[in-house]
Parts: structure tokens; sequence; C-alpha cells
């Protein structure tokens, strides 16, 4: 889930043909999370995008709200070559409907690539932790192997070129929904109550995004 970086030569590209949209409503953004580039980092590549985003998980026909999602990495070229390094993934809890008095919350699942291509905006991995008072604490979803795409309702759109912000989407409508795990006796109502596990193709998962860069 490329919630995500657009790269270099995509923004550069988007400058000169998306249209400007109002900054009134830009949501606060945070670096603090940006890790620096590595030693041997080519000099002047290297840039921070911190994320905000909007978005949804549906399962079949169950729709998830997630709420707001905090994202921060860094890329640049390490002799030439395209880097990337993550920084952190921050999601509060949400309430997951039909599981009365049941929290998810999404964390990092180990392994990004934000590096755009032809075929995805990029990918991410991420597992959900489930909370409730009759579940056990290690009680997850996932890992979850998003690969997202662009969203045609909403294409890129340049905010500001001072500092570069930019607003998109992206969607995923091939993700796979394992079973649930660690959660107890009570698992096994869990998966029924979301109708786990779901096969790719029967599953959704958007963001809308804003997006802004720091150079390092």
């Amino acid at each position: 889930m490329k919630l995500l970086a657009l790269g270099a030569a995509a923004v550069a590209a988007l400058a000169l043909t998306a249209g400007t949209a109002s900054a009134d409503e830009l949501p606060a953004f945070d670096f603090t999370d940006c890790p620096a580039p590595p030693p041997n980092a080519d000099p002047g590549t290297w840039r921070c995008e911190a994320f905000v985003s909007q978005g949804k998980l549906t399962i079949d026909d169950r729709e998830i709200p997630l709420g707001e999602m905090r994202l921060t990495f860094s890329e640049g070229r390490v002799n030439g070559r395209y880097a990337q390094e993550f920084g952190a993934l921050r999601h509060a809890p949400v309430v997951v409907p039909g599981l009365a008095g049941t929290t998810l919350e999404l964390h990092y699942g180990g392994y990004s690539d934000f590096q755009s291509n032809d075929a995805r905006r990029g990918e991410l991995d991420v597992y959900a932790s489930l909370r409730h008072p009759l579940l056990r604490k290690d009680c997850a979803l996932g890992v979850l192997h998003t690969v997202v795409h662009d969203d045609p309702a909403v294409p890129p759109t340049v905010i500001s070129k001072t500092p570069p912000t930019m607003h998109f989407g992206v969607v995923d409508p091939d993700l796979a929904v394992p079973a649930t795990h660690g959660c107890g006796p009570l698992g096994k109502l869990v998966d029924r109550k979301l109708g786990l596990p779901s096969p790719a193709g029967e599953n959704r998962f958007q963001q809308t995004t804003y997006v802004q860069y720091k150079p390092l």
C-alpha cells in the first residue's frame, strides 16, 4: 500500500499536469518518525515523506472504517541506486462494527516497498491487533500484504509546491484476509462474524491520503 510514495519522477510529472487544490484544510504533518539517511547515502538525494490517510477495510460486504493513519519513511539514493528506510505506522484503535466492544489497531508488518512502478503504487505489510476483554492479549489479524493502485475516484492533485504537498487515493481490490490467530476460544466466533478467512477478490482496502515531503 503505498499509502504511499509517488516517487520523484511521478511527483515531477504531476506538478506539471495536476491542478492546484485548496490548502485550507490540510492536516498537520509530523516528521518526528523520519529515519535518517544511511551513512553511505548520496548527499542531497534524501527526503522524508509524511502521510496522513483516511482508510477503510471491506471484508466481503463488511466495512470497517479505519479512521486516520499516519506513516513516514525516507527515500533517496545510495551509490546511485534507489533506497528507502521505513519510519513508523501510527494508527489509533477503531471500533469493529458487528463486534460489540472490540477494537482494531493497525501495525507495521515488517515489509514495505514504496517505489512506484507501472504495475502498482506500492506495497506494505500490516497486521491488526484485536482487543476485547474476552479475547487473549495476542489476538491479531494478519499479516496482510497490501498492493495498492491509484484510485481513479481520487486522482493525484498538487496542493502546494512549497513545501511539496499532494493529495491522492489508492485502492487494493485483491487483498486476501486470513483468519485471526492468538485470540483464544472466541477466535472462531470473531472469524465467523467477520467472514474470515476471506480470499483475494472478495475484499477491498482504500485510502485517501495527504503527503508532504521534507529534504533530509
